[in-house]
């Protein structure tokens, strides 16, 4: 009877068991989905697709052509020398938005899908926060170039900096090499990389590998 007994108490010990290891995984995948999703809320309400995100004249007028979502400036789209600027106009942008033009030279949005050798697919959240916060590539490259506002994003919390790398590491991956920037007519051979002491992620590529190598997306 007591062989009995404790046959019994030990099935109901691993069904606990069982059930606190099964509700622990749930709240862990829970946790991380609410991440994820905190992650594209940010996304979206920052705009990330307006200049990430090619765009194309659709039937109703210009739109962002989702099935290169967050991709950045298509690598085949070969632009031919920025307009010298006149009069109070600085700056000029491409019809896909991808590519801009100012007194920093000629930047091309970056690939922020997590492709693993045009994009962020080799970044560490590390790497992501830091060029963020330093407005350098990775926290220790080149600048990252206008228009990208990174010196408003260095204002978001670590919690939200890295919801954000959660979710652009679950969006399809893109192979989109994008362009290096090109420099000032002037400063440097055109074409040539800047060579600013460090860099950034927004708009142009370029700088040193990501942490735990790998070659890193281009674009600002």
């Amino acid at each position: 009877m007591k062989t009995f007994v404790w046959i019994g108490i030990a099935g109901a010990l691993a069904a606990v068991a069982f059930a606190a290891q099964g509700a622990t995984k749930q709240g862990k995948q829970g946790a991380s989905s609410a991440v994820v999703k905190r992650g594209e809320y940010l996304v979206t309400v920052g705009g990330c697709n307006d200049c990430h995100t090619p765009w194309r004249i659709g039937p109703h007028g210009p739109e962002q052509d989702m099935s290169r979502m967050l991709s950045g400036h298509p690598e085949a789209l070969q632009m031919p020398p920025a307009p010298a600027p006149q009069g109070p106009w600085v700056a000029a942008a491409s019809g896909t938005f991808t590519a801009w033009a100012g007194p920093w030279g000629t930047s091309f949005s970056a690939n922020l899908t997590p492709d693993a050798d045009t994009g962020l697919g080799k970044w560490t959240v590390q790497n992501f926060v830091e060029a963020l916060r330093t407005g350098k590539h990775q926290g220790r490259g080149r600048s990252i170039l206008p228009p990208m506002p990174w010196q408003d994003f260095a204002k978001m919390t670590d919690a939200d900096l890295k919801a954000v790398f959660a979710y652009l590491q679950t969006i399809p991956a893109i192979r989109n090499r994008v362009p290096d920037p090109i420099p000032p007519q002037g400063s440097q051979a055109q074409g040539e990389r800047p060579s600013a002491p460090a860099a950034g992620t927004g708009s142009s590529g370029g700088g040193e590998p990501p942490q735990g190598g790998g070659e890193p997306p281009q674009g600002r």
